[in-house]
Protein backbone atom coordinates (compact mmCIF):
# COMPACT_ATOMS: atom_id res chain seq x y z
CA UNK A 1 0.00 0.00 0.00
CA UNK A 2 1.61 3.40 -0.88
CA UNK A 3 1.63 6.17 1.40
CA UNK A 4 -1.50 8.19 -0.54
CA UNK A 5 -3.47 4.85 -0.18
CA UNK A 6 -3.17 5.15 3.42
CA UNK A 7 -3.71 8.53 4.14
CA UNK A 8 -7.19 8.21 2.35
CA UNK A 9 -10.48 6.12 4.30
CA UNK A 10 -11.98 3.60 1.92
CA UNK A 11 -15.73 4.53 2.03
CA UNK A 12 -16.26 0.38 3.83
CA UNK A 13 -14.02 2.04 6.89
CA UNK A 14 -17.09 4.69 7.50
CA UNK A 15 -14.55 7.54 8.31
CA UNK A 16 -15.57 9.00 4.71
CA UNK A 17 -19.16 10.57 4.48
CA UNK A 18 -21.06 9.86 1.47
CA UNK A 19 -21.87 13.60 0.52
CA UNK A 20 -24.08 13.15 -1.72
CA UNK A 21 -26.37 11.21 0.45
CA UNK A 22 -26.10 13.56 3.38
CA UNK A 23 -27.21 16.30 0.94
CA UNK A 24 -30.16 14.26 0.11
CA UNK A 25 -31.26 13.92 3.25
CA UNK A 26 -30.99 17.41 4.38
CA UNK A 27 -32.76 18.19 1.88
CA UNK A 28 -35.83 16.16 2.64
CA UNK A 29 -35.59 17.52 5.71
CA UNK A 30 -38.36 20.34 6.22
CA UNK A 31 -37.31 24.13 6.82
CA UNK A 32 -39.49 24.32 9.99
CA UNK A 33 -37.99 21.06 11.16
CA UNK A 34 -34.51 22.61 10.49
CA UNK A 35 -35.19 26.37 12.04
CA UNK A 36 -36.98 24.64 15.41
CA UNK A 37 -33.76 22.05 15.37
CA UNK A 38 -31.32 25.45 15.28
CA UNK A 39 -33.49 27.14 18.07
CA UNK A 40 -33.85 24.33 20.43
CA UNK A 41 -29.94 23.95 20.39
CA UNK A 42 -29.60 27.91 21.07
CA UNK A 43 -31.99 27.27 23.98
CA UNK A 44 -30.16 24.69 25.52
CA UNK A 45 -26.88 26.11 24.91
CA UNK A 46 -27.95 29.27 26.42
CA UNK A 47 -30.21 27.88 29.70
CA UNK A 48 -26.19 26.08 30.43
CA UNK A 49 -24.26 28.82 30.29
CA UNK A 50 -27.02 31.01 32.49
CA UNK A 51 -25.64 28.29 34.90
CA UNK A 52 -29.85 26.57 34.83
CA UNK A 53 -27.69 23.09 33.80
CA UNK A 54 -27.27 20.26 36.72
CA UNK A 55 -23.49 21.36 37.27
CA UNK A 56 -24.95 24.93 37.57
CA UNK A 57 -22.46 27.67 37.88
CA UNK A 58 -19.52 25.41 37.06
CA UNK A 59 -20.83 26.82 33.08
CA UNK A 60 -22.17 30.12 34.08
CA UNK A 61 -21.05 32.41 31.26
CA UNK A 62 -23.27 35.18 30.83
CA UNK A 63 -21.38 37.11 28.17
CA UNK A 64 -21.91 33.38 26.45
CA UNK A 65 -25.42 33.91 27.37
CA UNK A 66 -26.22 36.97 25.88
CA UNK A 67 -24.82 36.43 22.58
CA UNK A 68 -27.12 32.95 22.40
CA UNK A 69 -30.08 34.33 23.41
CA UNK A 70 -29.65 37.55 21.23
CA UNK A 71 -29.09 34.90 18.38
CA UNK A 72 -32.40 32.79 19.47
CA UNK A 73 -34.41 36.17 19.20
CA UNK A 74 -33.23 37.24 15.99
CA UNK A 75 -34.31 33.59 14.84
CA UNK A 76 -37.51 33.11 16.17
CA UNK A 77 -38.18 36.92 15.39
CA UNK A 78 -37.77 36.59 11.59
CA UNK A 79 -39.12 32.85 11.52
CA UNK A 80 -42.12 33.13 13.13
CA UNK A 81 -44.21 34.08 10.10
CA UNK A 82 -42.75 30.89 8.34
CA UNK A 83 -43.03 28.52 10.93
CA UNK A 84 -46.48 29.11 11.94
CA UNK A 85 -48.04 30.04 15.56
CA UNK A 86 -47.74 26.04 16.75
CA UNK A 87 -44.46 26.34 16.52
CA UNK A 88 -43.64 29.73 17.18
CA UNK A 89 -45.28 29.82 20.22
CA UNK A 90 -42.88 27.56 22.50
CA UNK A 91 -40.38 29.42 21.04
CA UNK A 92 -41.30 32.60 22.12
CA UNK A 93 -42.17 31.40 25.45
CA UNK A 94 -38.76 29.64 25.50
CA UNK A 95 -36.90 32.89 24.44
CA UNK A 96 -38.61 34.80 27.27
CA UNK A 97 -38.00 32.92 29.90
CA UNK A 98 -34.19 32.71 28.97
CA UNK A 99 -34.25 36.70 29.05
CA UNK A 100 -35.84 36.73 32.00
CA UNK A 101 -33.31 33.58 33.45
CA UNK A 102 -30.92 36.13 32.33
CA UNK A 103 -32.18 39.30 34.37
CA UNK A 104 -32.40 37.31 37.16
CA UNK A 105 -28.87 35.81 36.83
CA UNK A 106 -26.97 39.40 35.96
CA UNK A 107 -25.87 41.31 39.13
CA UNK A 108 -26.64 44.41 37.81
CA UNK A 109 -29.59 43.68 35.29
CA UNK A 110 -29.97 45.61 31.97
CA UNK A 111 -32.59 48.18 31.76
CA UNK A 112 -35.53 47.24 30.08
CA UNK A 113 -35.23 46.76 26.43
CA UNK A 114 -31.50 46.67 26.40
CA UNK A 115 -31.33 42.94 28.10
CA UNK A 116 -30.22 40.49 24.85
CA UNK A 117 -32.44 40.10 22.24
CA UNK A 118 -34.32 42.75 23.07
CA UNK A 119 -33.86 44.67 19.86
CA UNK A 120 -35.53 41.79 18.12
CA UNK A 121 -38.44 41.30 20.88
CA UNK A 122 -38.98 44.68 22.75
CA UNK A 123 -38.78 44.86 26.46
CA UNK A 124 -39.31 41.77 27.94
CA UNK A 125 -41.20 41.94 31.50
CA UNK A 126 -41.77 38.94 34.30
CA UNK A 127 -45.13 37.92 34.40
Amino acid sequence: MSDADAQQPTQDQGENPDFDTMTRDIAEVPAVEVITTVAVHLMSAAAVNLGLAEEGPEHKDLDEARKLITALAGLVTASATEVGSYHAAPLRDGLKSLQLAFREASVVPDEPGQGPGEKFTGPVFGG
